[in-house]
């Protein structure tokens, strides 16, 4: 049940002509009463000899017998309360008993109290009614709203439950501003998925990610090709920005632009600066240190580095300081849009959709202590400059080792945000790991089976030496993981591992001590990526010419062929 106050007016008459009508798209059925102030208010919708001119004259009888200096400017107090689709169908008679249980909580009119408000409410569809109330009590005082938002809230939760309907979670204030009615029927005329300011919301996320400055920022905006308004000081400081889409335009066909602060809590000026501030880059690595070499600039490459940054911070958000997790867990959304913005045609619907869910789920009243999160947001900015996947080869495949790392991370934040009492951003997080193994299953698929189908071509005798690897390095889960299809794909992978010069048995127990892996739908799926990214080893071997030559090799671990250099791979 989703109660929503909305902006207060200043003409009755204006509500009703709306409440009574068709609607702006024929969607108004039976317009009628189902609870008002005193249980007697003429019915303009079923009473014929009704009229909306009586209605709003009694409604506005208060307001109207005190000074005019003392009423108040906008009186028109305005609740709409909607249930999901897929609860059950009220009668009129539960819908009122909501009305008249909204009224009490809000303040406009509590049975116990001598005077209230005059309201009324209006049913013109099945799942939701309107509340219209002037804001004068009979007594001339005005009624105290102060919270009347979160009371709503809070009773909706109580009715939800009383009245077997789904169960929606408390919020806590940090989340994104709903579009409203006018601009979800907006984008419905203009064929858009979802409304300008959602649009936009993900758009400024998607520059936001990664991004070392303003003018990196302000660069990203304008050629995502949306409009840009700065707002500056006198003194030539910048004090803001808004932005708007083209093509959306008001009755004036103006642009309708959009403070950051409307589009999130976290996508004002100030709070974007936050990230940068805290920003110090790493020093360039030096010839004497072992494995710092620069990194190179391509989709492959910088997935790699994401799913080492994610792999890293998951003992963060699991057990660090509160203000650190907080940093990770919104620094890991940044990683998700840059991961969306530059994904493949065949994982892209899937990594928008887990970015967006995921946006709700990277605030709450924790306040990050930025700075701590250096290494997601490089990751984030890799990505975007590492440019597009193709979704094949080694970009394909490392785009899988990413996103499976950070499902991993994810569900971290999920369970810290349960933790903390935080119930949307745990739902919110638990949504976006849903969209992400979707999006795996998409990214994995051909790299899995292209190992898959090597590791069954292998040499009997390099099975059964594999075999036996596994059974020595994790005997307590070697026989459910021999008996996964992934099994084949991870002896695949030993293979290749022993072929560059590892030891298997070394890599698995290190591998499986990283993290438990009994909640994890594949054991060898999780453990073929750990292996892969751990031993530096191609994630896509479709083609390797070395790795096909190791199905072959009878040799056992450590007696290489001749003419084999044994070299690890990079």
């Amino acid at each position: 049940m989703i109660p929503r106050i909305q902006k207060r007016g200043q003409r009755t008459i204006g509500l009703l002509y709306y409440l009574y009508g068709p609607g702006k798209f024929e969607e108004h059925i039976d317009p009628h009463l189902v609870a008002s102030w005193d249980h007697l208010a003429p019915d303009p919708g079923r009473d014929g000899t009704a009229t909306l001119k009586q209605l709003q004259q009694l409604l506005d009888q208060p307001v109207e017998n005190i000074d005019e200096a003392e009423r108040p400017k906008r009186h028109v107090w305005h609740l709409s309360v909607r249930n999901g689709p897929d609860d059950r169908i009220l009668s009129d008679e539960e819908w009122g008993d909501v009305a008249r249980r909204m009224v009490a909580a809000a303040g406009i009119d509590d049975p116990e109290q001598v005077a209230g408000c005059r309201w009324a409410a209006v049913r013109h569809a099945d799942n939701h009614i309107h509340i219209v109330a002037t804001l004068v009590r009979e007594d001339g005082y005005r009624p105290d709203l102060n919270n009347d938002a979160i009371r709503v809230q809070d009773e909706a939760r109580a009715l939800e439950v009383e009245l077997d309907l789904r169960r929606l979670n408390k919020g806590d204030g940090t989340a994104a501003k709903r579009p409203t009615s006018a601009e979800r029927h907006k984008a419905e005329r203009q064929g858009r998925e979802r409304t300008a300011r959602e649009e936009l919301r993900e758009t400024v996320r998607r520059a936001v990610a990664g991004a070392a400055g303003e003018t990196e920022f302000f660069d990203r905006l304008t050629a995502a090709g949306l409009l840009v308004r700065k707002r500056v000081a006198p003194s030539g400081d910048l004090l803001g920005y808004k932005v708007a889409l083209p093509d959306d335009r008001n009755k004036d066909d103006e642009p309708v632009f959009y403070p950051g602060v409307r589009l999130a809590p976290d996508l004002s000026l100030p709070r974007i600066r936050e990230r940068w501030s805290a920003d110090h880059p790493d020093p360039a690595p030096s010839p004497e240190t072992p494995g710092r070499a620069t990194p190179d600039n391509n989709p492959s490459a910088a997935r790699r580095r994401t799913a080492s940054a994610a792999w890293a911070a998951l003992p963060i958000v699991e057990q660090g300081d509160d203000a650190v997790a907080a940093a990770h867990i919104a620094a890991t959304g940044e990683v998700l849009d840059a991961l969306a913005k530059t994904s493949a045609a065949h994982t892209r619907h899937e990594l928008r959709d887990a970015a967006f869910e995921f946006e709700r789920a990277s605030r709450s009243h924790i306040r990050a202590e930025r700075g701590h999160d250096r290494a997601l947001r490089q990751a984030a900015r890799d990505l975007v400059n590492g440019g597009p996947a193709l979704g094949r080869g080694e970009d394909g495949a490392t785009t899988a080792m990413a996103i499976d790392v950070l499902v991993f991370l994810i569900t971290a934040a999920m369970h810290w945000h349960a933790k903390k009492g935080h119930a949307q951003q745990a739902e919110a997080a638990r949504q976006a790991a849903e969209h992400l193994r979707s999006a795996y299953q998409a990214a994995a698929a051909h790299p899995l089976g292209t190992l898959y189908q090597r590791g069954r071509r292998l040499a009997s005798p390099l099975v059964q030496r594999q075999t036996s690897v596994l059974r020595q390095a994790l005997p307590e889960l070697a026989e459910q993981i021999l008996a996964e299809p992934g099994w084949y794909a991870l002896a695949a992978t030993l293979a290749d591992a022993e072929a560059a010069g590892h030891d298997p048995a070394s890599l698995l127990t290190n591998a499986a001590g990283r993290r438990e892996l009994g909640t994890a739908d594949s054991v060898a799926d999780v453990l073929v990526w750990r292996l892969r990214q751990t031993a530096d080893l191609p994630a896509d071997t479709s083609g390797t010419a070395d790795a096909h030559a190791a199905e072959r090799s009878p040799h056992p671990a450590g007696q290489r062929a001749p003419g084999r250099s044994g070299h690890r791979r990079r």
